[in-house]
């Protein structure tokens, strides 16, 4: 038996044909593509090594005062802390006045003179402590080993005269900074260096 389809029905009924195989062919080319997102491929640029030609400061008197310039002023030879004090090692003016330097704003800008200030403080506080770096060098006061290095970097942040103090009451008789730094602080951290090249010298001069 035929049935013959309503003009209308024939119509739909291949507009519903077209319709199915076009969501089939999509489908299939959707199955088939890869997805944008996860073809694109990165290229990566990986940074180049390179060498660094940091100064590895050793233990002896240059690392010593380059620790102790950096601990007082960041090694900034132009710095004025806010009590006053100058300079890379950040000098009292009256301990200045002991060098016979008297114009301040001329040692702030002149480098040598403040290294060569450095160096006789130095000397003359090894000559103030002879007695107690001899007695005290090797021992351990509060968990700390006294070496040479540490009471000189002691005696510039306190006066030789408080360094004494400290020694000889065994550690009771400390001393603390304006800004707490402190001679147990001082013997700890600049403990260890090589300061046989300066003389003790009473004398003393830039």
């Amino acid at each position: 038996m035929i049935v013959n389809l309503h003009p209308q029905n024939r119509k739909i009924s291949y507009i519903k044909r077209k319709l199915f195989f076009s969501i089939a062919f999509l489908g299939f080319i959707n199955a088939t593509t890869v997805d944008k997102k996860t073809a694109i491929s990165y290229k990566v640029d990986t940074p180049k090594l390179f060498t660094y030609n940091i100064p590895y400061l050793e233990k002896d008197f240059v690392g010593f005062k380059e620790a102790l310039g950096f601990k007082e002023s960041q090694g900034r030879y132009t710095a004025v802390n806010t009590l006053g004090y100058l300079g890379k090692y950040q000098f009292g003016k009256t301990t200045l006045l002991r060098f016979k330097i008297y114009n301040t704003k001329a040692f702030l800008n002149d480098p040598e003179l403040q290294e060569k200030a450095f160096k006789a403080l130095c000397k003359v506080n090894k000559w103030i402590l002879r007695k107690d770096i001899q007695r005290s060098v090797g021992k351990t006061i509060n968990g700390i080993t006294v070496t040479t290095s540490g009471i000189l970097a002691a005696a510039h942040l306190s006066g030789a005269g408080n360094v004494k103090k400290f020694l000889r009451s065994n550690g009771t008789l400390n001393f603390s900074d304006a800004y707490g730094s402190s001679i147990e602080s001082y013997l700890r951290k600049f403990g260890g260096y090589d300061v046989s090249d300066i003389e003790p010298d009473r004398n003393a001069k830039v």
